[in-house]
């Protein structure tokens, strides 16, 4: 199975889900970070299939697989934390928004890092 395929499918799935949060943020005033979480999960959408495309079009390179992977990671846990505190309050799993922004600034350093070393091709 190729990464850039599996990374496709998922911000496919971030942007799907981007989009419904988007619509219950608009109708549900009660989730003051669901509108937040949609951005962020239509953002990263768009860059994680733009990366995994990038990628098959330079035969797989990993570095760029690679940065998408980690902002994969870093949207689930900055978003899925905005919204677990919207939906069942403060806990320990609301805390990981700090940690899912970071992840998100390092993936995309990793992105720019991945683009200047296709330069060097």
């Amino acid at each position: 199975m190729k990464i850039e395929a599996v990374l496709a499918a998922v911000g496919s799935v971030f942007g799907a889900c981007g989009v419904a949060a988007a619509a219950a943020g608009a109708h549900l005033t009660n989730l003051p970070n669901l509108p937040v979480a949609a951005q962020f999960l239509l953002i990263h959408a768009v860059a994680i299939v733009g990366l995994a495309a990038l990628s098959a079009a330079f035969g797989g390179r990993k570095l760029v697989a690679w940065s998408a992977v980690v902002l994969a990671v870093g949207v689930v846990l900055f978003s899925g934390s905005l919204i677990w505190s919207d939906v069942f309050g403060a806990s320990p799993m609301s805390s990981l928004a700090p940690v899912g922004g970071t992840t998100l600034i390092v993936g995309w350093l990793f992105s720019a890092v991945a683009g200047f070393s296709l330069l060097r091709r």
